[in-house]
């Protein structure tokens, strides 16, 4: 087994490297990636030192897997290169996500529609992951039919400057801005650009990535995504009308045996998903269950995940990993 981490020198790569370690995932030859400006950068993992490569070495050399995390203009450019010499690509960008052809895969889900033929796999966004996950089993049983999702995500989400420009603002010293306006003891309600409809490309991505997962576009999804000072994961309030009526300890039940779903419920003991307890876990978080009494059939949620883990990095790994338990990764002869 021949791995790739495309982007390894970015927060997402880095997580990922983590992961790999934690999850003790099985390689017999690891390339470490990133753009030409790092080609030669000494990196250490698991004791052993690397040196980074760039794109084209690494094509030449025909890993089995690529995990990418690069950016979408550097997955739409080398993914294809990848895949043609036999690679399987699983993409952290926005790149293949709404494409017909290419499958947007969270394992708790819809891993069972990838097959040995397929070459790059889309990670979704990550506040679409965190909130697919835990609705996953309600959908089964009760069938969404509306979502409205206000997320407060973590300047994580945006990548190394972002963090940065949070602690300069908290130290009072003036460095380099990546948000528009001062993001310390601040609430943007913008992430990504805007479209012509006035929602975000990021509100977008998750109605239309939800309607994909699930493979049911009569799934009603609205949202408004928030950027908040915080690290440590992205924090969802969701509330969902299903077609039929549900029994709230059947919920909880539900929930609490839900593979990658961690039950946080207990309000009166000040119990409930917070950012700060989820960063550096793999699970997804959930708590403030409780009826919406404005309407029937209605519940309201809050779900926190660490982004740069099942949003990102762990989501892609479990994908890897899924793909070498089931055979769909014939390892190349190089």
């Amino acid at each position: 087994m021949k791995l790739a981490v495309v982007g390894a020198t970015g927060l997402v790569g880095g997580e990922i490297l983590e992961v790999l370690d934690e999850r003790n995932f099985q390689f017999d030859e690891l390339l470490l990636v990133a753009s030409e400006r790092s080609v030669g950068k000494q990196m250490e993992f698991k004791g052993k030192k690397y040196s980074v490569i760039g794109l084209a070495d690494a094509v030449s050399k025909k890993p089995d897997v690529a995990i990418f995390s690069a950016g979408g203009g550097t997955s739409l450019e080398w993914a294809p290169k990848f895949a043609e010499v036999g690679t399987v690509v699983i993409d952290n960008s926005s790149a293949w996500r709404m494409s017909p052809v290419h499958k947007l895969i969270v394992p708790e889900i819809n891993a069972k529609e990838l097959t040995i033929d397929h070459r790059v796999i889309a990670n979704p966004n990550c506040s679409t992951i965190q909130m697919v996950v835990a609705l996953a089993p309600l959908h089964a049983t009760y069938k969404i039919k509306r979502l409205v999702v206000s997320t407060y995500q973590s300047v994580t989400g945006t990548g190394k400057a972002a963090v940065d420009q949070l602690m300069d603002e908290r130290a009072g010293i003036e460095g380099k801005k990546v948000y528009p306006h001062k993001i310390d003891l601040n609430v943007l309600p913008h992430i990504d650009v805007f479209l012509d409809n006035g929602y975000t490309k990021e509100e977008m991505k998750m109605v239309n990535e939800t309607k994909k997962i699930f493979s049911d576009d009569s799934i009603q999804v609205t949202a408004t995504t928030v950027r908040i000072p915080v690290m440590g994961g992205h924090s969802e309030s969701v509330n969902v009308e299903f077609e039929k009526d549900f029994d709230l300890a059947e919920i909880r039940k539900m929930l609490a045996e839900a593979p990658g779903v961690i039950l946080q419920d207990d309000p009166k003991n000040f119990v409930y998903p917070m950012p700060m307890n989820a960063h550096k876990k793999d699970e997804v978080f959930v708590g403030r269950l409780r009826r919406d009494e404005s309407q029937p059939n209605t519940l309201n949620m809050w779900i926190v995940a660490d982004n740069l883990r099942k949003g990102a990095a762990t989501n892609a790994v479990q994908i890897a990993e899924y793909m070498v338990a089931n055979h769909l990764i014939p390892l190349l002869k190089n």
